[in-house]
């Protein structure tokens, strides 16, 4: 089963950015949907991006349309996710995780829900201050 690690967390002030990545120590399953989840002290986790990690389509919370852009490199096994603009309230721990393409009748894409993913990252943390 991959085993998934995230690094790039930090520090940054309002307006600034931050690159997070997600490394696969194993491959991912072909086809899969990785995504970045979030959760914010006393908040309930949500989906920010995805992608499907084969065809490259992507999708975005609305949230952050425009500022995060999610993208794969298959030769390093990695899920980066840029993100521009931050604001003082996505300060989160930023999880990565993964699971097979969602299939919903001909639909097949990769949801920002987080019980679609099986496969976990610890998480790495994110601070924004104003």
């Amino acid at each position: 089963q991959v085993q998934l690690m995230e690094s790039g967390g930090g520090s940054v002030q309002a307006g600034g950015s931050l690159r997070l990545s997600c490394a696969a120590a194993g491959a991912f399953a072909s086809p899969s949907c990785v995504a970045w989840f979030r959760q914010g002290t006393g908040k309930e986790r949500e989906g920010v991006a995805s992608i499907d990690f084969r065809g490259g389509q992507s999708w975005y919370d609305d949230r952050v349309k425009g500022r995060f852009t999610i993208s794969r490199d298959s030769t390093k096994n990695t899920v980066d996710l840029l993100m521009t603009s931050l604001e003082p309230e996505e300060t989160a721990m930023y999880y990565c995780a993964s699971g097979p393409v969602h299939v919903l009748g001909a639909w097949r894409g990769c949801l920002l829900r987080d019980s679609m993913y099986g496969t976990w990252g610890q998480g790495t943390q994110v601070t924004v201050s104003s």
